[in-house]
């Protein structure tokens, strides 16, 4: 791993309530990377992306982002920053249109807005011809294309993908995952929270393996191979 990361975790810790959800959690990524963060449900993969995008806060540990301390920092501090989180589910508008979804994305980020919707369109040429179309009307798949496209469209420097293919048909899986590895050909890092670990891997740099909250496994993707998930995943290891 690189000895500059973009992204510096350190001892994480987080609780909802009086639950701990994660202990002590280190990891780093480097930029222009990708690491796989896998685990059985309830294994603390989406505190673990909440915690570093500020939507809950850390209890324990730091978080450091592109050089700067972010353990503190407000969720709409942590996006303008560089920094966008896609939690599991749609994160569409459904009562506006595809343009106006788009739009919207760009409220809060300083960039060009005709040149990230062209970027957007890139990515996903069918949103183009649906952007007079309600969002609450896509298709689950073409959902998720505008959720994904939100983020991308910003130049985000870091992208949590949490769940992204949930739910989705195997055509729709292999678009989002081949819009990610576009945007890690652009300078994108990524993390990804999959429920196909094999996909995971193959797309990954490095992977983590997490069991209630705790760190169990972390290493080169390359070898979270078979044997090794169904250790910790146990029949969780969809292609």
């Amino acid at each position: 791993m690189s000895a500059t990361p973009l992204l510096h975790v350190r001892a994480l810790s987080a609780r909802y309530g009086s639950a701990q959800a994660l202990f002590g959690i280190s990891f780093d990524l480097p930029t222009n990377s990708a690491i796989a963060v896998l685990g059985p449900n309830g294994a603390g993969k989406s505190t673990l992306a909440r915690t570093i995008s500020g939507l809950i806060p850390a209890t324990a540990g730091t978080i450091e982002f592109n050089g700067t301390n972010i353990t503190r920092h407000s969720a709409d501090k942590i996006r303008r920053e560089g920094l966008i989180h896609l939690p599991e589910g749609r994160g569409v508008f459904a009562r506006l249109t595809v343009m106006e979804n788009l739009r919207l994305a760009l409220a809060v980020d300083k960039v060009d807005r005709s040149e990230a919707i062209a970027r957007a369109f890139d990515y996903f040429p069918v949103l183009a011809k649906r952007r007079k179309q309600i969002a609450g009307t896509l298709s689950g798949g073409e959902q998720q294309m505008l959720s994904l496209a939100r983020a991308l469209m910003v130049n985000p420097k870091v992208v949590i993908a949490d769940e992204m293919s949930l739910g989705l048909a195997p055509k729709m899986v292999d678009t989002v995952f081949d819009a990610l590895t576009a945007a890690r050909q652009e300078g994108v890092s990524v993390i990804m929270i999959e429920q196909f670990a094999g996909r995971a891997i193959q797309f990954a740099d490095h992977c983590l393996i997490l069991q209630r909250g705790n760190l169990a496994w972390s290493g080169p993707a390359h070898k979270a191979g078979d044997e090794l998930l169904h250790r910790y995943l146990g029949s969780a290891t969809a292609a």
